[in-house]
């Protein structure tokens, strides 16, 4: 488990979440299974790059933000002690504490460094950009007219443009250009046959629902994390507030402590909460749960009206509009953490 989630999981202990129902496993069409199994290890290669920068870059921010409340709480700490008066049986040993922050100021430093020569972020947004593609590229390849001559390699660019920043993307052009072949023979006819496009629409609602089911999910953890960091750092400047008042009417040491480390981690924890983009994550993952439906809708409209006879257009007309809006929630998530660097932190 990546800090980013351990942090994480600390702060929600206590916070039920709500258990929904799996959604049905994808199940696709028996012609497909083998271009699916043909791409699966590059979109597996692809996954386990953004995984691991993207779980590198999250906790990267993550400590930062706490590192640096706890050097100041290293730096106050044998003031609270008592540690700096000369007469203290621990003075001798008061200057570990200056050692200790210089080696958490130290690792942030590191952090930040390594963060951004191996550009953390940067590999992450390319990892996950190539891997979502990737995984999606056996669902567009129904939709192209492999019968036309063609110039453009990548396959989303020939039925719809996913995004400027998707353009680039050379992976996915030649592992277009390697699967051309394979899926030019199987799909050779497909939409003359009722039970191909039965399965191949019911395969795309499941998919569809399984993006749904992985929104709600994420609008409920994030909107959980959102109130309870709410909660924590409202706790802790309230407590800083009562410490300062208190400290008027008593001198102690140990609310000089209160008064500098909690603000501290408050404003720590509510850095790293913005920098995640808690708030607009959950509200995007809600409204793409019913944007998401919305498209299901039309699929399945769209099958009955091809099971009274109608012709396949308006079924692939609403495949090809759920693709895009799965694409531009993703350019709308690669737009919305892009900005974000570990400087901010």
């Amino acid at each position: 488990m990546a800090l980013h989630q351990v942090i994480q999981r600390v702060l929600l202990v206590g916070v039920r979440l709500e258990s929904l129902p799996a959604p049905p496993k994808p199940r696709p069409p028996p012609r497909l299974v083998p271009l699916i199994e043909s791409i699966a290890a590059a979109h597996r290669r692809f996954d386990l790059r953004a995984i691991h920068y993207g779980h590198r870059y999250r906790s990267g921010f993550w400590a930062i933000y706490l590192l640096s409340a706890v050097a100041v709480l290293c730096a106050v700490m044998p003031l609270a002690l008592g540690w700096d008066s000369s007469q203290h049986a621990m003075h001798p040993f008061s200057g570990l504490w200056a050692v200790a922050e210089v080696l958490v100021i130290g690792s942030v430093s590191a952090i930040y460094y390594m963060g951004q020569r191996h550009d953390w972020q940067g590999q992450w947004l390319r990892a996950r950009t190539t891997a979502e593609l990737t995984w999606y590229l056996p669902l567009i390849a129904p939709l192209l007219d492999f019968s036309a001559p063609q110039t453009q390699a990548n396959w989303y660019l020939r039925v719809l443009d996913p995004g400027q920043h998707l353009r680039g993307v050379d992976d996915v052009a030649a592992l277009c250009a390697r699967s051309e072949p394979q899926a030019r023979a199987l799909l050779a006819q497909a939409w003359e046959d009722p039970e191909f496009v039965d399965s191949y629409a019911r395969w795309t609602i499941d998919i569809l629902q399984a993006q749904k089911h992985y929104h709600a999910r994420i609008a409920l953890r994030q909107h959980a994390l959102l109130h309870r960091v709410h909660r924590v750092t409202s706790g802790l400047f309230g407590l800083t507030a009562l410490g300062a008042i208190t400290h008027l009417l008593m001198h102690t040491l140990w609310l000089t402590l209160v008064t500098t480390f909690f603000p501290a981690l408050g404003a720590s924890l509510h850095g790293a909460l913005a920098q995640s983009e808690a708030y607009r994550l959950g509200a995007t993952s809600e409204r793409l749960m019913h944007e998401l439906q919305g498209a299901i809708d039309k699929i399945r409209a769209a099958l009955a009206q091809y099971s009274h006879g109608d012709g396949v257009a308006g079924l692939k007309a609403s495949v090809e509009a759920a693709i895009s809006l799965v694409l531009e929630e993703h350019q709308d998530w690669h737009m919305l953490v892009r900005p974000h660097h570990l400087p901010l932190a």
